[in-house]
């Protein structure tokens, strides 16, 4: 019996091929800076590599995902794909993207990140196959004067100091720039030279941070091997609504992984997009056709507080980083605790969750009211408190709050009588959990 997981990807799959990639790519707004001259030039499948950065963490972010879905609608499309783990420039610190000097990470810590990281990528690529290298196994045991001939030889100082990344750290506002960290582009430059030699590669893609850095493969394969090779970036994803890079949150990052980013708080960022750049989000971060966005924007624009849009685009990214089992917990999860129906069905396990993801306090009948909405903050202070009370803009359980209410009551708790407990909301989207001690 075919799985539905199955029949997703054969739909995933007719959609690839339903217009040429390029079209798709350009549709999607994944198309930035590239050396090749016509975008057709993607439409027949050949090799490429995405190079992935071991020194930071042994996660993903979301920001990093974008990069990876371009590189999974290649491989769809029938490309070949090489994942290069950073295991030596990792070591080193990508100047790319950055306005002072990475920090300097153990070997140790790049071999965790990598496993990390090579776990979700398999999980992305949903079971294709790929081929994963490290070039930390050339670059382990060559000496410093074979790279200097063999590589340092074709690159000029002149134009690797006119790159906006490395301009900027020297310039006169610029907080300067190691030897080492100016070398990373003769390094990933090297990389992609070898792997055009005894990989077949002959494209890289990755994010427009690291154009500066991807170009130097192009000229060495040229000079070194009198052949063609290409680099793709594609744009930085940014917040329509601030201009801000995307997948930046008040608490930091947002990390594919289930320790760092909660499945609920993962699902709650998406949930929670502007109206402004949802269409632009879908595009980017789900494989939904172009006929299907363009039906769910229409009918989202025609009753925008449904959040139909931000729904679909919640479920789809949730799906595809945590799998459909995740996505059920929190869908009814998220459904239960926002339309204040059926709380009484809510779990141990669904409480435990809440108590991570909410602002909680314990409580027993009796006590002070506006000291509880602070206490949850909820509230700035006992003024703000009794303002918002008053206001009528307090609900327990889904139950309003009259202005004159001073105090919980036991009335107030839902649950069984070993753990009970009751859901604190103020406005749409502020919650708050008390528990009986």
């Amino acid at each position: 019996m075919f799985t539905h997981e199955y029949y997703v990807q054969v739909l995933r799959t007719l959609y690839t091929f339903s217009m040429k990639l390029s079209e798709d790519l350009a549709w999607r707004g994944l198309l930035k800076d590239r050396t090749f001259q016509d975008d057709t030039w993607l439409d027949i499948p050949r090799k490429f590599y995405l190079g992935a950065d071991a020194g930071s963490a042994d996660s993903l972010t979301i920001g990093n995902l974008a990069i990876f879905l371009l590189a999974r609608r290649l491989l769809d499309a029938g490309w070949e794909t090489v994942l290069l783990m950073g295991g030596a420039t990792s070591l080193i610190g990508d100047p790319g993207g950055k306005d002072s000097e990475r920090p300097l990470v153990s070997r140790e810590d790049v071999e965790a990140n990598k496993a990390g990281i090579r776990e979700q990528v398999a999980n992305l690529f949903a079971g294709q196959s790929f081929e994963f290298v490290d070039n930390y196994d050339w670059f382990k045991d060559m000496h410093y004067l074979e790279f200097l001939r063999d590589v340092g030889k074709h690159f000029s100082v002149t134009e690797l100091v006119q790159r906006d990344f490395i301009a900027e750290r020297v310039g006169p506002d610029g907080a300067g720039i190691s030897y080492a960290e100016f070398s990373y582009s003769l390094i990933q430059g090297y990389d992609f030279w070898h792997l055009y030699k005894y990989n077949q590669v002959v494209m890289q893609i990755g994010g427009s941070d690291q154009w500066g850095n991807m170009i130097s493969g192009v000229p060495l394969i040229r000079k070194k091997e009198a052949g063609e090779a290409h680099a793709l970036s594609m744009p930085l994803v940014i917040n329509q609504e601030t201009g801000k890079k995307f997948g930046k949150s008040e608490a930091g990052a947002i990390w594919l992984d289930a320790k760092k980013t909660s499945v609920y708080k993962f699902y709650q960022f998406w949930l929670n997009c502007d109206d402004a750049g949802v269409e632009y989000y879908l595009k980017i971060y789900t494989f939904l056709q172009k006929q299907e966005i363009d039906d769910l924007i229409n009918e989202f624009n025609q009753n925008r507080a449904t959040r139909i849009a931000q729904k679909r685009l919640a479920a789809e990214v949730t799906n595809l980083v945590h799998g459909q089992a995740a996505l059920a917990r929190v869908e009814k999860l998220t459904d239960t605790i926002f339309s204040d129906a059926h709380l009484d069905d809510l779990t141990d396990q669904d409480i435990d969750l809440l108590v991570h993801e909410l602002p909680h306090t314990n409580a027993t009948p009796g006590d002070d009211m506006l000291e509880l909405l602070v206490r949850l903050e909820l509230a700035s202070s006992k003024g703000d408190a009794r303002r918002v009370l008053g206001e009528g803009g307090i609900r327990i359980n889904g139950v309003k709050l009259l202005a004159n209410q001073k105090s919980l009551g036991d009335e107030h708790f839902i649950g069984q009588s070993t753990r009970r407990f009751a859901l604190v909301r103020r406005g749409k989207n502020k919650l708050g959990l008390v528990q009986t001690p």
